[in-house]
């Protein structure tokens, strides 16, 4: 297990439902990330998406653009580019201009690209999709770190190319990779000592599964001459908390059902399979969501860290299960009682009082004692001053 703090953060594909104004539905997005900066999340990872009608942002690099500017500390990432459908010069001078921008503030996530109706609408096999992930970073890492890179495959060429700008941060940005189901995220985040996003569940399966994906990116990292870390291992969950149990189940049915519902009809992995009339029981019976009160997520994020050896940031998939205003009540409550949970912000706090509280009855004392010291001094001083009067 690690032991340094853990970092908070969310998973913004976005998923808004086709009958939302779309204008409307990105601007929340926007405030999304401004409210998570305000209550001090550490991080936002921004999807790539284009069919589908339900995750709307084509662009991760222009959001963060824009989101750059409306906010002050949260770091922004990619997540992710899907390096099969951009040329990689293009994928990285795009990103080394967001370094500058944001001061240090971009993480460049990739991966093969998650949707299968994207890379058709391109003309790309989806069976070449992770082929042309690993040719890309093969190209992209030389080039984050300033060579010139000469390379050709049968979708990409790259002539004595090299950056005409060096990252803001050194010796290059903070990168990693999406792992999903198959090894391939995991086997090019060890091959080029990167981090690693650990997408697709939390259940007793997909957790093993997680750990396994993790062991193949250490092993892999150590045959190339790299080390990676866990503290650069993020795990995307789902959940969702209220003051209440009873108030968070209730918030759940304002969107639960059409995410459900988008996931087993467009995404290429359904979450809730067919035949499962209710989204909330499945997700929860099957230990892949938390849907209750803060003690309820901490004993979730608890048994996410047990179930996979520990890991450095936790992600929450930003579903828009519930309606605006419930929603960022969520992020309020974990911001205010879960996180510091994991990262130690009241430890001190706590034994400053329970010292306090175990020697109150010494501190009292002394204080009373202090107390009538002043009073017969100030009583004496006015006895005297009479005595000298008379």
């Amino acid at each position: 297990m690690i032991n340094k703090r853990m970092r908070f953060g969310i998973f913004l594909a976005p998923f808004h439902a086709v009958e939302e104004n779309p204008t409307n539905a990105i601007e929340r997005d926007f405030e999304l990330v401004e409210h998570l900066d305000n209550l001090g999340y550490d991080e936002a990872w921004i999807g790539e998406h284009h069919s589908g009608g339900f995750e709307i942002i084509a662009s991760p690099e222009v959001f963060i653009a824009a989101a750059i500017e409306k906010t002050k500390h949260i770091r922004l990432g990619t997540g992710v580019v899907s390096l099969p459908y951009h040329h990689p010069f293009m994928s990285v001078d795009r990103m080394v201009q967001l370094d500058h921008q944001s001061r240090g503030r971009v993480m460049f996530g990739v991966g093969p690209g998650a949707l299968v109706g994207d890379a058709f609408r391109m003309g790309i096999d989806p069976a070449s999709q992770r082929t042309r992930m690993n040719e890309a970073l093969d190209a992209i890492m030389p080039l984050l770190n300033g060579e010139v890179v000469d390379a050709k495959t049968d979708w990409f060429e790259l002539r004595e190319a090299q950056m005409q700008l060096p990252c803001y941060t050194r010796p290059h940005m903070e990168m990693a990779v999406a792992c999903a189901r198959s090894p391939s995220g995991a086997l090019a985040a060890g091959k080029h000592g990167l981090g690693m996003l650990s997408i697709g569940g939390t259940s007793d399966e997909a957790l093993q599964h997680h750990a396994n994906n993790w062991k193949i990116c250490e092993q892999t990292a150590a045959e190339n001459g790299k080390t990676v870390s866990r503290e650069n291992w993020r795990v995307v969950t789902l959940a969702h908390i209220a003051d209440t149990k009873k108030q968070a189940l209730e918030n759940v049915k304002f969107g639960i059902e059409k995410w459900a519902q988008y996931f087993r009809e467009i995404a290429t992995f359904p979450i809730v399979p067919d035949g499962i009339e209710n989204a909330v029981e499945f997700l929860m019976e099957n230990n892949m969501a938390c849907i209750g009160t803060p003690d309820d997520a901490i004993q979730h994020i608890e048994k996410l860290q047990k179930g996979t050896g520990g890991f450095g940031a936790y992600l929450e998939l930003a579903h828009n299960w519930a309606d605006w205003d419930a929603t960022k009540r969520h992020y309020e409550l974990m911001s205010r009682h879960v996180a510091p949970h994991f990262q130690g912000l009241n430890d001190l706090r706590r034994a400053s009082y329970d010292y306090s509280f175990k020697n109150r009855d010494v501190f009292v004392g002394q204080a009373a004692a202090a107390v009538q010291s002043e009073i017969d001094k100030h009583q004496k001083r006015q006895g005297n001053e009479k005595d000298a009067a008379e």
